[in-house]
């Protein structure tokens, strides 16, 4: 049985981060599948404070927040490497992942899944239209200038996937399933960037529930 067990809710991007990374390095681990009310309860807040997922356990260590889980796997499983030796790739690597962080998930990819799938289609929730309007400026922002910094490479800091590739990937995966993801996409060298990680066998494994495709 494996050491390791990942927390979390299958359809997340964050979870699916997560599972990509440790398919990249062959590791084997456990998915507990979570439910969303499982993450207020005691026994998770104990663990994560903040009431939110992917959560890992390695024995007796455990850690929260998918870039570091991410970072830590990428350092006890060094190969294949996800962060670039080379020191200007691995700036443009974290620098991405601050665009992610501060800008694209929150700004423009949470608003818009939130209401084009994750309430209307699985919580039976209405679209805020005016939520998803005010999201599409950032979106906008953050799609351009992440086309401008992959420009003509296969992956986002050169010839390699790395840590960024995968956060990204995850998130635009399922923003590409609303029409506004799917707009701003198109026609980006984007769009070839997001088929070439989708076609690695690490996201093959770890496609959502056939129940958040349909919702999407």
């Amino acid at each position: 049985m494996s050491d390791m067990t990942v927390y979390g809710i299958p359809g997340s991007p964050f979870l699916r981060a997560v599972e990509v990374t440790l398919k990249e390095k062959g590791a084997d681990y456990r998915l507990q599948a979570m439910s969303p009310a499982e993450m207020k309860t005691p026994d998770h807040l104990a663990i994560h404070p903040f009431g939110r997922i992917p959560m890992f356990e390695r024995d007796d260590f455990c850690l929260y927040e998918t870039q570091a889980i991410i970072r830590y796997l990428d350092e006890v499983f060094p190969n294949p490497p996800l962060t670039p030796g080379n020191p200007e790739q691995r700036a443009r690597m974290n620098q991405i992942i601050g665009i992610i962080e501060w800008y694209f998930f929150p700004k423009a990819a949470a608003p818009i899944a939130f209401n084009r799938i994750i309430g209307p289609k699985l919580l039976g929730l209405p679209s805020d239209e005016a939520a998803i309007a005010d999201a599409l400026p950032m979106a906008r922002i953050c799609f351009a200038e992440l086309d401008r910094l992959l420009g003509d490479k296969p992956y986002l800091t050169g010839d390699n996937v790395s840590i960024a590739d995968i956060m990204l990937a995850a998130q635009v995966d399922v923003l590409n399933e609303t029409p506004e993801g799917h707009e701003l996409i198109s026609g980006t060298r984007l769009e070839a960037w997001l088929g070439r990680m989708r076609s690695r066998p690490s996201f093959i494994a770890t496609e959502p529930p056939a129940m958040f495709r349909k919702a999407a």
